[in-house]
């Protein structure tokens, strides 16, 4: 069904949940859980009314704090982790980007996590992803929060703006202007819910500059920017997690004279007033989203370990960090996961390896399959490099079609819906294992206390609140980034 109004919402919640003032209180959780959580996130997603996708997010928001399952930083995990309070090469969190399916993926990822007792798990979605699957920092709060509370977690839940990325030319055309829209896509990320915010102005290295430092300068100058505006806007109580960016991924490995110049010349600029970085991300061989061969294939990817294990040594040990940060993960052989741990690598970025389980892994309907693979083909022609196969173009254009499909692909049949669950809770499940997070909760109760953070009731609910205007669509060009 489809509310028509917010007395059709009221209505729905009326056995598990009513609105006792400015609070949404809770009378059977089992049943809210149970069957009410799922009809409310398609509502947040797919209704026509603003203003009553504004409502179901709201519920959705106000639950998951009665709950225990809120949103929250993991700056002070990240931190202890820096003060060597607990052993570097234990975990490695993984940062899963849910681009497709996006309520059924999260689902498995916070099953697969449950059963290992894992406390350590961020969602994220990059500025690029924001675009190309229709999931603005709103929807995916409420899409993750709901997932979170359907599957019966309890603990904080880690939700990330990933690659907020400046655009290199964009920049050398009209910097204040890019700076502007990276400004306003962190204020509406910070204002969905966002408490983990990953600043990539590593584009703006400038390797003509005659030292190493000066090829740094504007990359630490505008992560002082975005720290700024993050630490004057984020909730009371909380201290966002903030990570820079050294190095852009696909291109050269990172080096420790690169680390050093970019953390020290962010240090001076950001003064002691403020609280900085807890990681800092690194290039060491990979690509994101991997490089297509022209049968289909992937190639081989060398990741270099050592390369990691010295820039995350030296981020700790020298500045306090976490460690270092691996981007375009996930479609790495399996046999190379257990190494990000054991190198000290504070965290690694996971996406197209679960969209490559989506497409190819049987469980998309063959009919839905087609029309997304004609899609791409007619809509993003202008893509195709020269010398690309058929198959090399779809591996690296088809990403484009999950938002123009997201509603298919949010009401797969039954069947398809529980095969493609069933890969991806098996994948995230090998992928956890091997990065070790398996005991991970305690750590994250130690050191986590996530903040009570209430809402204004909305409009729609009699509230006077309304939903803050968003970024405007400029600002969300595909860069390429998010795995």
């Amino acid at each position: 069904m489809s509310y028509r109004s917010a007395d059709d919402l009221l209505a729905r919640l009326g056995p598990a949940a009513r609105i006792s003032g400015e609070r949404l209180e809770l009378l059977d959780e089992t049943l809210f859980r149970d069957e009410l959580v799922d009809e409310v996130v398609f509502e947040a997603v797919f209704n026509d009314d603003a203003s009553l996708r504004d409502a179901c997010s709201w519920v959705i928001w106000s639950a998951s704090q009665t709950l225990g399952c809120g949103s929250a930083s993991i700056h002070e995990l990240y931190r202890a982790r820096g003060r060597g309070e607990f052993d570097p090469t234990r975990f490695t969190t993984p940062a899963i980007n849910v681009r497709a399916a996006a309520y059924l993926t999260a689902r498995q990822a916070f099953i697969a996590a449950r059963e290992r007792d894992a406390g350590a798990l961020i969602f994220e979605i990059a500025k690029s992803e924001m675009a190309y699957t229709a999931q603005r920092p709103a929807e995916y709060t409420s899409v993750i929060l709901a997932a979170a509370i359907r599957e019966g977690w309890t603990g904080p839940v880690f939700l990330q703006g990933d690659h907020f990325q400046f655009n290199a030319t964009s920049w050398r055309s009209d910097p204040e202007k890019e700076l502007e829209g990276l400004r306003s896509l962190t204020r509406e990320a910070l204002g969905a819910g966002f408490l983990n915010i990953d600043i990539d102005s590593s584009t703006l290295v400038d390797l003509s500059k005659p030292t190493v430092a000066e090829q740094q300068r504007v990359n630490a100058e505008n992560t002082v920017d975005l720290t700024r505006l993050i630490r004057g806007l984020e909730p009371d109580g909380v201290t966002a997690s903030i990570g820079g960016e050294i190095g852009e991924v696909g291109k050269a490995n990172s080096t420790e004279e690169e680390l050093r110049a970019y953390l020290d010349e962010y240090q001076a600029r950001l003064g002691t007033d403020l609280v900085g970085l807890s990681k800092a991300s690194v290039q060491t061989g990979t690509s994101h989203g991997g490089v297509p061969l022209a049968d289909g294939s992937m190639a081989e990817v060398k990741i270099d370990f050592d390369t990691l294990r010295r820039l995350s040594t030296l981020a700790r040990e020298e500045y306090g960090l976490a460690g270092c940060v691996q981007h375009g993960a996930s479609t790495l052989p399996e046999d190379a996961f257990h190494h990000f741990p054991a190198s000290g690598t504070a965290e690694i970025h996971l996406a197209t390896g679960f969209q490559n389980i989506l497409y190819d892994g049987g469980g998309l309907p063959a009919e839905l399959r087609a029309e997304m693979m004609e899609w791409t083909r007619a809509n993003c022609a202008d893509e195709r490099s020269e010398g690309q196969t058929d198959e090399q173009f779809l591996y690296k254009a088809r990403k484009k079609a999950i938002g123009p499909f997201k509603r298919q692909l949010w009401t797969l049949p039954d069947s398809a819906a529980r095969e493609i669950a069933r890969q991806l809770g098996d994948k995230m499940g090998l992928l956890f294992d091997r990065l070790g997070i398996a005991g991970t909760r305690e750590l994250v109760d130690r050191f986590v206390t996530p903040a009570a953070l209430s809402r204004p009731l909305p409009a729609a609910l009699g509230g006077e609140h309304r939903a803050a205007v968003t970024a405007g669509a400029s600002v969300f060009e595909d860069d390429g980034s998010g795995e």
